[in-house]
């Protein structure tokens, strides 16, 4: 077929001859959370750890607490921190961090190349709090906040001058605004209710506290939203010139505000091409504004000073994950805490970390096998708009990816998603990047997909 924006109009059951649904699955991290289970017996992270490398560690830090919760939210995050909820969490992370440094040990002392607080909202702390965040990285970790690219998401209400004074003066390098839409009503219609005059002042106060890397989140596919308020939402986010953009599609996911509200088979193909007609329409506009496409979401401005690795997404080995919403990477094991979307499963998984005392031990993963390390490497290198070179993956893993994925590298040649010399390089083309929710579920391997689906949303 000559394109592949596919209207409702057409017979749903009927799909012999068409592409996959381009939205389905945001590979920001494989294997997914939900394929992880707990462990038995509990290993040792000092285990765990034996015979990792040190030499080019990431830390994050999670912070589950929003002011609000949007519609469209499935992330590991409460509504508000009654009875010092932050204080006591703040202590838990700084136990756990004291008992990852441990097992750490220092025979290999390690060494920290970049740094990032999520959540939920990092800055629904307060300034203090935000001071001992710090502290923690620093002081328990050994993290040198002022000498790594660190990068900290920030909600307009709390983009505040004195949290983000604290930021700047430790060592942010990059603050993410989430946005999501400049028209109001398009905000409230993804129960994100915001004023434009309060992101604008945001927007000022990032600016004003000198943090050098400003990124604006927008999201496209919002019940109302056309072209015309979508291109309002792009330039009123370029007049700030930020140096990054991440464009993002609305998903309505199980058990977030817009799921209770929507049948899964009412998204179907009509708002696929919806979808999909933002995404260009975007992507186009912020190409010929000066920017440059990193990957199918993100975009950063020409002249953009770098910020370590490229659409930040927690992918490498050598992952340590503060918080009860983080994860960890070795080479062998991811592992976490439990993972929930409803408030009440949240709030009880929040509880029980704070009430923890002993950290020494990993309780929910997922090994990593080699197959699985193929698939994840191939995928997070393959979604990036740079592509894998194919001499660096055999050289890692000693094969080809052709005769490790044949079926699946020659259908996306077939659908004309590969572009390029292949022989050297395996490169996503443009409709293969806008193709790149359904590329990433392609990859996953029978054991995940199983686990994923047996998992039960809670």
């Amino acid at each position: 077929m000559s394109s592949p924006t596919v209207t409702s109009a057409d017979n749903p059951e009927d799909t012999s001859d068409r592409p996959p649904r381009p939205y389905q699955s945001y590979t920001y991290a494989y294997p997914h959370k939900t394929a992880y289970r707990p462990l038995t017996p509990r290993p040792r992270l000092v285990d765990l750890w034996a015979g990792e490398s040190r030499h080019s560690l990431s830390l994050y830090l999670h912070i589950p607490f929003c002011e609000v919760r949007c519609g469209f939210c499935n992330l590991f995050t409460r509504i508000g921190a009654p009875d010092d909820l932050t204080g006591r969490y703040l202590d838990a992370l700084q136990r756990q961090a004291a008992a990852v440094r441990e097992a750490l040990g220092d025979s290999q002392p390690p060494r920290f190349v970049n740094a990032a607080f999520g959540g939920g909202t990092p800055t629904f702390l307060e300034a203090a709090e935000l001071e001992r965040l710090c502290d923690i990285a620093e002081r328990e970790m050994g993290v040198d906040l002022r000498a790594v690219p660190l990068s900290v998401e920030a909600s307009p209400s709390t983009a505040t001058a004195d949290r983000l004074a604290v930021l700047a003066e430790r060592g942010a390098t990059r603050i993410s605004l989430g946005v999501q839409s400049f028209v109001e009503e398009e905000a409230r219609a993804a129960v994100r209710p915001q004023h434009r005059s309060d992101v604008e002042g945001a927007l000022t106060r990032i600016r004003e506290a000198g943090v050098p890397v400003l990124n604006i989140d927008l999201i496209y596919g919002i019940d109302g939203q056309t072209a015309a308020s979508w291109r309002y939402s792009l330039d009123a986010a370029l007049a700030w010139r930020p140096e990054e953009i991440y464009l993002y599609p609305l998903y309505i996911r199980p058990l977030t505000g817009l799921g209770r509200h929507t049948d899964p088979p009412t998204a179907d193909r009509e708002w696929d091409g919806q979808r999909l007609r933002r995404y260009r329409e975007g992507r186009d506009h912020l190409l010929s504004q000066g920017y440059e496409q990193v990957s199918m979401r993100m975009f950063r401005r020409s002249d953009a000073p770098p910020q370590g690795p490229d659409d930040y997404a927690c992918q490498t080995d050598g992952m340590i994950g503060l918080g009860c919403g983080a994860r960890s990477y070795t080479s062998r094991l991811h592992y976490s805490f439990d993972y929930a979307v409803s408030m009440r499963e949240i709030r009880g998984i929040i509880d029980d970390y704070t009430a923890t005392e002993d950290f020494s031990r990993a309780l929910h993963g997922r090994p990593v096998d080699e197959d699985e390390a193929r698939r994840r490497h191939l995928l997070q290198s393959l979604l990036q708009a740079e592509g894998l070179p194919v001499a660096e993956y055999r050289l890692r893993f000693g094969s080809d990816p052709y005769e490790d994925f044949p079926a699946e590298l020659d259908t996306l040649a077939v659908r004309g998603w590969l572009d390029g010399d292949r022989a050297e390089w395996l490169r996503l083309s443009a409709e293969g990047l806008a193709h790149s929710d359904a590329i990433g579920p392609d990859f996953f391997s029978p054991g995940v997909r199983d686990a994923m689906a047996a998992y039960e949303t809670k």
